[in-house]
């Protein structure tokens, strides 16, 4: 019933969802003919987002425990998953039926179960399972909501990513090859859909912002082949590009300069710059001196490409406004913005021409593209 009563206007709109967050009316509306259908099915979403958070833990069991692997090569029986894993067999069973239940798995008739496309879908998405497997720190923050939203001091997943607070020589190799790692595997997905969204026509040179071990950089060059770029980003993350570009045959196009956007000025030269999954790991302070020294590092007609997940703004969007939202909260800085307010941002720094074209996957990213004046 809800969702009818969602747009009515003022006093109207107050008083049906009154009545409609009465039990009895509930009651009522799930026995009578012409509202039953309605009140089931918005018991059947609600119930969806309760159970939403053990679909995840079973998801990231099944990644653990390297299921789809395990299951690639043909169907086997909860017995033998459970002696190759040293899981109980009843427990098991029950994994396995709740990863069918999602279509993960599929359970045959003779009672094993099978791998199921969405299962395949695990191996074949890049960066996925790493995805998943780095979850165990946000659910740990997650796991008291209302302590995340009134601002702990500090969070699990403020550790997984130390980088973003501007740390120079204080991060670990590890936790630097950990992130390093996640961020190019996510990045080939992200690097899709920019070049689907994005035109790079006229484009002669491209310098990307924060770009780690290079892999949005290794995308472009590959799909441009006369292209020059520049990768910027922390010393401590670069070294990893290089072994990139060499393996890639792009070395003689690339250049790496070491910096922080932060402390350090930006190279000159590139006609247009690119920000790839970078703003919303940031603060409004440090989002608009990036984009003002963006802006003064292009020259006139340079252009500044941002790709990254967003908010819905107006229209409020369940990839940026419910996920991406909740995770840069805990990861203490940054925040998922909307387009209409990076696009906000980069007219303030002087951008024009702005323009966000409709995404192909929300959920993996959208763009803002301007230009600077001529």
């Amino acid at each position: 019933m809800s969702d009818l009563t969602s747009d009515l206007p003022g006093w109207r709109g107050g008083w049906m969802n009154r009545l409609v967050a009465r039990p009895g009316f509930q009651s009522w509306a799930s026995r009578f003919p012409l509202t039953r259908g309605r009140a089931r099915k918005d018991g059947a979403a609600l119930f969806e987002i309760v159970q939403g958070f053990v679909q995840s833990q079973v998801l990231m069991a099944v990644v653990e425990l390297d299921l789809p692997r395990r299951l690639r090569a043909g169907p086997q029986t909860a017995e033998m998953l459970a002696r190759a894993t040293g899981i109980a067999p009843a427990r098991m069973a029950v994994l396995l039926q709740a990863a069918a239940a999602l279509g993960l798995l599929r359970r045959r008739r003779r009672g094993d179960y099978a791998l199921a496309r969405k299962g395949a879908a695990l191996m074949g998405v890049p960066g996925l399972e790493a995805m998943i497997r780095h979850h165990k720190a946000f659910y740990a923050d997650l796991a008291d909501p209302v302590a995340l939203l009134r601002g702990p001091e500090e969070t699990e997943l403020s550790q997984f990513w130390p980088y973003v607070f501007g740390a120079k020589g204080a991060i670990d190799p590890a936790v630097t090859e950990t992130y390093s790692d996640l961020m190019a595997q996510s990045q080939r997905l992200v690097a899709e859909d920019t070049l689907r969204a994005v035109s790079f026509k006229g484009v002669t040179h491209l310098m990307d912002i924060g770009g780690g071990t290079g892999a949005f950089l290794e995308a472009v060059g590959l799909a441009f082949p006369s292209l020059q770029m520049t990768l910027f980003d922390l010393p401590q993350v670069t070294p990893g590009a290089t072994a990139r570009f060499d393996a890639a045959g792009l070395s003689g196009r690339v250049s790496i300069a070491s910096g922080s956007f932060r402390d350090d000025p930006l190279p000159w030269g590139a006609d247009a710059i690119s920000l790839i999954r970078v703003l919303y790991d940031h603060s409004d302070e440090t989002v608009q001196g990036l984009l003002t020294a963006v802006f003064d590092a292009l020259p006139p007609g340079g252009r500044i490409i941002i790709s990254e997940p967003m908010g819905g703004g107006r229209r409020p969007d369940r990839a940026g406004d419910v996920y991406f939202a909740l995770y840069t909260m805990a990861m203490q800085t940054g925040r998922a913005r909307s387009a209409e307010e990076i696009m906000s941002f980069c007219c303030a720094a002087g951008f024009e021409a702005l323009r966000s074209p409709e995404p192909a996957r929300a959920y993996v990213t959208r763009t803002v593209t301007g230009q600077k004046p001529r």
